[in-house]
């Protein structure tokens, strides 16, 4: 069973950074090397919008991420990171880590889909 638990989030000022992990449990080093996963964040009030997402071919970022935010994954902890730069107080959300359908083709993951996520972690953005 597929399990993916959030951490990292927190309360910082403008400009600051956070790095959020997500540890994925249920897969093996072979399945997680070759996953899709995604971030995907929603805000009190608002709908749920894709962040970013990794897979074989490569990483795709929203519009109002790119140049502040990085994804990355780390096969041998089995674990999902989100490297946040530059954070603005449009990004105070509950961020959540997902596994996400992988392309037929060679592209990165769409950032509309998302299958199985975890509980997500708070991020506090202050003026």
């Amino acid at each position: 069973q597929v399990q993916l638990v959030e951490s990292g989030g927190g309360s910082v000022q403008a400009g600051g950074s956070l790095r959020l992990s997500c540890a994925v449990s249920g897969y093996s080093y072979y399945i997680f090397s070759r996953s899709c996963l995604g971030w995907f964040r929603q805000a009190p009030g608002k709908e749920s919008e894709g962040v970013a997402t990794i897979g074989r071919y490569g990483t795709r970022y929203a519009d109002f991420v790119k140049g502040r935010f990085a994804i990355s994954k780390d096969s041998a902890k089995n674990t999902l990171y989100l490297q946040m730069t530059s954070l603005k107080p449009d990004d105070t959300a509950m961020y959540y880590c997902a596994t996400v359908p992988c392309p037929p083709s060679s592209s990165a993951p769409n950032l509309d889909d998302y299958n199985l996520s975890g509980l997500g972690t708070q991020v506090t953005v202050s003026s």
